[in-house]
């Protein structure tokens, strides 16, 4: 029988950074709580490995970063830390950084079935609060379905949504991609 991890019960942003460190598996921070990260499907997997390939060389010729789910994203100083499956960032201080990215360009999350309400709702909303954001990008694990969210005018988001046969555009890195690149390889069950 396997018994479920004890987390502790509530505990400040430093205790939990310092917690982490020492963890055999990720975490992430909410408002004093802990949450257990699962591993994500071969799909999932694949086609977040698909969008680093496509990213990396282009980013690299900008001066940015691209890492993938093993980065921590400080989404507010001392409330909330996440590790989204995609992180992008252009600033000198996040390109230095050991311990985790401050001022996210772009967010990508790959949807699975147990988390993609929680990606929909309560990381947008916590994700909005970042400054630097300027998009948050939800790849669908199950069907050629790409959903851009990008920073507009004063508390206004625009939404795009992108199926087969379109290029995704994320405008603030000058990225664009037939969205098939992502799910090249993918095993549909």
């Amino acid at each position: 029988m396997i018994s479920e991890p004890q987390y502790p019960q509530k505990m400040t942003a430093e205790e939990y950074l310092e917690w982490e460190a020492k963890q055999e598996f990720r975490h992430e921070y909410v408002d004093g709580e802990i949450l257990a990260i699962t591993g994500g499907s071969i799909p999932h997997n694949d086609i977040a490995l698909n969008f680093y390939t496509a990213l990396r060389p282009h980013l690299r010729k900008r001066g940015c970063r691209v890492n993938v789910s093993d980065v921590k994203v400080q989404a507010n100083k001392n409330s909330r830390y996440f590790y989204p499956d995609l992180v992008v960032s252009c600033e000198p201080e996040d390109l230095k950084s050991r311990e985790f990215i401050q001022h996210p360009k772009v967010i990508i999350e790959v949807l699975s079935p147990s988390t993609a309400s929680y990606d929909r709702n309560k990381k947008l909303k916590y994700y909005r609060q970042i400054p630097s954001l300027q998009e948050y990008v939800l790849v669908d694990s199950e069907e050629i379905a790409v959903e851009v969210y990008e920073r507009g005018e004063g508390k206004m988001w625009l939404y795009y949504p992108y199926t087969e046969g379109d290029a995704i555009a994320l405008k603030s890195i000058d990225f664009e991609c037939p969205i098939e690149l992502l799910y090249e390889g993918v095993s549909w069950a």
